[in-house]
């Protein structure tokens, strides 16, 4: 596949988010509904080409209309989950979400026959076979192709935080994986995923995309996995860390914290502020702390000098960039203590019950 010749780079502050749900059953439960719903129905206005299958027939993902103003991304968010969830409701199912459903064993799913999974299978093998993940993605535009690069490899110390603040994912084909973020070991087990590499230059990155097209490690630039990358289709950041949410304003909050980061660097970068300089391995040790112990984690400081608690992060990111929602979301049971609560509480039932998705109003709550 042609990587284009052309700067994509060309607007900055748009944004687009990307969820990934599970179609269940009334109980609750994973089930095969992706054909019917993306293909074999009528879909409303929309989801339009706004919704496709995944690797798992009980897997949809969903992306939002570009979004040009950040103060309108609640209600493009909302207007795509209300439409999918009512949707479903038609044809006699619902919607749930978090970083891997609780009950989804991975053996017992059916898998989609759409020739780009199957070459993906085919390749890929068992990791493949067991990637019952669903995450949440936000693209932030980013007006010029050099600071994109910059900012995806800056963002990177900040996204074991997101995944940290997500943590949705406790239990894996069943059982509890001791794990806060199960997902993130999960979706790890695939090529060209986790932490990337830092690049010296956009030119860098794309020359990577050409060689991986060339040589068949990858059939599409898609396939490039990493928990952030620019985008050189669509022109943005695009950061992939947190897993998913079925409350929508814990989504908005990650939303609203990956745009804030994004204009943030945007700034530093065109006041000619130098990269920092930190092994990837030191990165990689933050994700690890942040996928075991959530809320518990404590990280590398940025400038390798001890370590610093996800309190005082989210304190000063808060602060220093103005937003309000992952303050909330610490303050909060996390989605896996809450996930591991109501699994000995009240049992698998009402675990399932908490996932899914409800219709909500789009007022309130600004970006």
């Amino acid at each position: 596949m042609d990587t284009g010749t052309e700067s994509p780079f060309t607007r900055l502050g748009t944004l687009g988010v990307e969820e990934e749900f599970y179609v269940v059953d009334d109980a609750g439960r994973p089930t095969a509904g992706s054909d019917e719903l993306v293909y074999e129905s009528d879909l409303p206005p929309v989801l339009d080409d706004r919704i496709d299958h995944e690797l798992f027939k009980t897997v949809i993902e969903t992306r939002t209309r570009l979004i040009e103003e950040p103060e309108h991304a609640r209600e493009a968010v909302l207007e795509v989950r209300n439409a999918l969830v009512e949707h479903a409701r038609e044809h006699g199912f619902e919607v749930a979400a978090a970083g891997l459903h609780p009950l989804a064993k991975w053996r017992e799913l059916e898998r989609a026959e759409k020739p780009r999974y199957r070459a993906q299978l085919d390749r890929i093998q068992y990791p493949q076979h067991r990637n019952t993940t669903a995450g949440v993605h936000v693209h932030v535009g980013v007006d010029d192709g050099e600071k994109a690069m910059w900012i995806a490899n800056e963002i990177r110390w900040h996204l074991p935080i997101m995944l940290a603040l997500s943590a949705n994912s406790p239990y894996w084909n069943g059982y509890d994986t001791g794990l806060a973020s199960a997902r993130a070991k999960i979706f790890e087990g695939l090529p060209n995923t986790g932490m990337p590499t830092a690049f010296e230059s956009i030119e860098e990155y794309r020359g990577f995309e050409a060689q991986m097209l060339e040589t068949d490690s990858i059939s599409d630039r898609g396939e490039l996995w990493f928990d952030v990358r620019p985008h050189t289709e669509y022109g943005t950041v695009e950061i992939r860390a947190p897993d998913g949410q079925a409350d929508p304003d814990r989504t908005m909050a990650f939303v609203e914290y990956a745009h804030a980061l994004v204009l943030d660097l945007a700034e530093r970068y065109e006041d000619g502020e130098s990269r920092t300089e930190m092994r990837r391995e030191l990165l990689d040790e933050n994700k690890w702390r942040a996928t075991r112990h959530g809320h518990d984690a404590s990280f590398i400081a940025r400038d390798g000098d001890g370590t610093v608690d996800l309190e005082e992060v989210v304190d000063r990111d808060a602060d220093r960039l103005g937003v309000d929602g992952i303050r909330e979301i610490y303050e909060g049971e996390s989605g896996s203590q809450r996930q591991r609560r109501l699994r000995d509480e009240a049992g698998v039932d009402a675990l399932c019950d908490a996932l899914q998705l409800r219709v909500q109003q789009a007022a309130s709550r600004r970006m």
